[in-house]
């Protein structure tokens, strides 16, 4: 897959909290720094998240 985003941060998956509708998702990018991402449940599954893997936070710059 091919991106073009150069907010790109690789981490570890350490949490996953399951809700209604989505699930929050828990990335540890570097001991002591998390970034915390909220996604559909379908998205989820279709990614196979699962504690202690690796996975990417992408971030898209906001537009004024």
């Amino acid at each position: 897959m091919w991106i073009s985003a150069r907010n790109l941060l690789k981490g570890i998956v350490k949490k996953i909290e399951v809700g209604a509708a989505n699930i929050e998702i828990i990335l540890e990018i570097t001991p002591g720094i998390e970034v915390t991402s909220i996604i559909k449940k379908s998205s989820a599954e279709k990614l196979g998240l699962s504690k202690g893997k690796i996975a990417y936070a992408v971030i898209k710059p906001a537009m004024a």
